[in-house]
């Protein structure tokens, strides 16, 4: 049994996050992607956790789930192999610190999960305690540092997990080139063998990630990071339980994540992660080395020949993703053996063409996809946002149990039966990988281009999403 989880993400507490991220709303959200599990996010902010503490009851699992079961969005219609009517919930939080630490100044947003509201609101006095300021914003700044943090929170609750978010970004990461660390032991220090698991963020992908060395024994995991409705479930992991969904729970999740810290023999787990589900990485807004004001943008390649500084008016570059993982890899994308193999995520369903590493066969594989309402906005030429677009989307979600079935499950013509040729056409290409990606740089979004007869591409400012990074 799969179940599809989306464990970052933030509430309407989170600076720049959309008023309708409420808890009803998450689940709404959850329920119309197909997503069985998602973050209750922001559980540091005091006004947050009151809403999570009314709207959601703790199962005695580590999970929580719905208390007012009304709001999902057709009560036994989603049950099957990925889908769940009513998702559960993972207590699920994200603290940016900032700090000095060997005489420059960082940034590094990670990701805490713990398995009840009494170890977070433990956690919560702490940080009090320390002088953080939780109501300032549901993500909250702490002048810790990831040592500091580490420590509060495994000395609270030995089983809540610790994982550096978007773990390549340059502002706001353990391996940020303009405020991050070389290595995860330079920044967690004695608390590096409790960090199990990263995030790859939307400009990395799991390959880019299973270059790095000190990665070979921790998972590679993604997450929407998600500030609003539509935005749930960009970037996901699947995790494959035996049982039922409802068997679920947060220890499962504990120990796949941690798998990768054992020996190969010794991983003989109820859950495991099956594989991730990416956001192309060159459609992330920090893919390429760049400088927005002069629409200049780099490879990899460009930049170490033309080298940091922008060629139009000399200023500093913002250092791309790509780049920042050639500086830290120990082995090149070659070395991995790289294939994609048709994989069965339910079985006698579409096969869809998955990465896997033969170099690494062991790691979950990974699909790269786009965002339903993206394929059908330039399917039919019309915004994201639109009615027009919104009632496409809604027909086949409705009808489909939710877009991850649309996107994974769905044969073509069924989806053409709903919402025409053109949406399954594009739908088609996505899976096949037959697409055009104009790379993101310097916190501008990479534009996806579905077809290539030279159509009007459509700029989209619903994409767009304000924050941080």
């Amino acid at each position: 049994m799969h179940m599809i989880a989306d464990l970052q993400l933030h509430s309407r507490f989170s600076r720049a996050v959309s008023p309708q991220m409420t808890i009803p709303n998450i689940a709404l959200w959850a329920a119309r992607k197909g997503i069985g599990l998602v973050a209750t996010g922001d559980w540091t902010h005091p006004l947050w956790m009151r809403e999570i503490k009314a709207n959601l009851d703790e199962m005695e699992n580590g999970l929580l789930k719905l208390r007012y079961t009304e709001v999902a969005l057709k009560p036994g219609a989603y049950r099957g192999s990925l889908f769940a009517a009513h998702p559960f919930f993972l207590l699920a939080t994200e603290i940016s610190c900032i700090y000095s630490q060997g005489g420059k100044g960082r940034r590094v947003h990670t990701l805490i999960w713990v398995p009840t509201i009494a170890s977070a609101d433990k956690i919560n006095q702490e940080m009090t305690k320390r002088g953080c300021n939780l109501l300032s914003d549901g993500r909250p700044i702490a002048g810790l540092t990831s040592i500091q943090l580490a420590e509060l929170v495994l000395s609270i609750e030995p089983k809540a997990l610790v994982i550096p978010s978007h773990c390549w970004t340059p502002w706001f990461s353990v391996y940020g080139s303009m405020s991050g660390f070389d290595s995860i032991e330079e920044a967690f220090g004695p608390y590096a063998k409790h960090i199990y698991a990263v995030e790859t963020g939307l400009s990395s992908s799991p390959a880019m990630n299973w270059r790095i060395k000190e990665l070979d024994n921790r998972s590679i995991v993604s997450f929407s990071d998600a500030h609003s409705g539509p935005k749930i479930g960009r970037e996901a992991t699947v995790f494959e339980i035996s049982g039922q969904p409802s068997d679920i729970s947060y220890q499962h999740i504990y120990d796949a994540i941690t798998a990768f810290s054992l020996k190969a023999e010794d991983r003989k787990l109820k859950t495991r992660i099956a594989c991730t589900i990416e956001f192309y990485p060159e459609e992330g807004k920090y893919h390429y080395t760049g400088h927005r004001v002069c629409n200049v943008r780099l490879t990899p390649e460009e930049a170490k020949r033309k080298g940091s500084t922008c060629t139009a008016c000399g200023k500093p570059l913002t250092q791309g993703v790509m780049q920042r993982v050639e500086e830290l890899a120990c082995r090149s994308e070659s070395d991995l053996k790289l294939s994609t193999k048709n994989y069965e995520l339910i079985t006698g369903k579409v096969s869809l063409p998955m990465v896997f590493s033969g170099t690494f066969p062991s790691r979950p594989p990974f699909v790269m996809l786009v965002p339903l309402q993206e394929i059908i906005a330039e399917a039919i030429g019309s915004p994201v946002a639109s009615p027009k677009t919104q009632a496409v989307y809604t027909k086949l979600t409705d009808h489909y149990k939710g877009e991850f079935a649309v996107l994974l499950t769905v044969s073509t013509g069924d989806i053409a039966a709903i919402a025409g040729e053109r949406v399954a056409e594009g739908v088609d290409k996505v899976r096949k990988g037959d697409i055009v990606i104009d790379p993101g740089y310097d916190g501008i979004f990479g534009v996806v281009r579905i077809w290539k007869e030279g159509e009007t591409v459509l700029v989209d400012k619903s994409k767009e999403q304000l924050g941080l990074f």
